[in-house]
């Protein structure tokens, strides 16, 4: 139950990990065709500032799980380098499940909330002079959002369960 857990875990994150790497290639796309119109034919547009923080942002945030998953994010260990693995797991499985988990999982409400209610009354970006709708963007800020939360849970219960080896958890039988 718990490998199966923490598979469909893992699995969530890749898929929103290759989500990310397709937002990169729409934020690179429309900075590309922003220039091109700009400076080749003098007609910039209205959408690509907001194209490209929206990108940004979601590529940001949709990637958070993979690259927790990965272990991929900047660590400063040079005093938990020096603690047996053992404490080093419930010292990473008390911060990843009892304090991150619970402060993401409320980021997630909050970021589902503001989906939601963007989506009810159809707010639209009111300085942009495109003026898009923002419940896309915050659905995809939700997602990732609740990935992270999720791998969050899940490195918490590695931590606790396994050993740390180099980068990775090696879970005990």
């Amino acid at each position: 139950m718990k490998r199966t857990l923490f598979a469909a875990v893992d699995t969530i994150s890749a898929i929103l990990g290759y989500a990310s790497q397709a937002m990169v290639l729409i934020l690179i796309g429309s900075m590309l065709y922003e220039v091109v119109a700009r400076y080749a034919f003098g007609a910039p547009t209205l959408w690509a500032f907001d194209i490209a923080y929206m990108s940004t942002g979601a590529l940001f945030i949709l990637g958070a799980a993979q690259a927790l998953r990965e272990d991929a994010h900047v660590r400063i260990d040079f005093l938990s380098s020096k603690l047996p693995a053992r404490i080093r797991g419930a010292i990473d499985g008390i911060v990843f499940l009892l304090v991150l988990t619970p402060i993401f999982g409320l980021l997630t409400y909050v970021a589902s909330y503001r989906t939601w209610r963007a989506w009810m009354i159809g707010e639209v970006e009111h300085v942009s002079p495109w003026a898009p709708l923002m419940w896309p963007f915050y659905s995809a800020l939700a997602i990732g959002l609740a990935a992270l939360t999720l791998q969050l849970a899940i490195e918490g219960m590695r931590a606790f369960s396994a050993t740390k080896t180099q980068n990775s958890y090696k879970i005990e039988t």
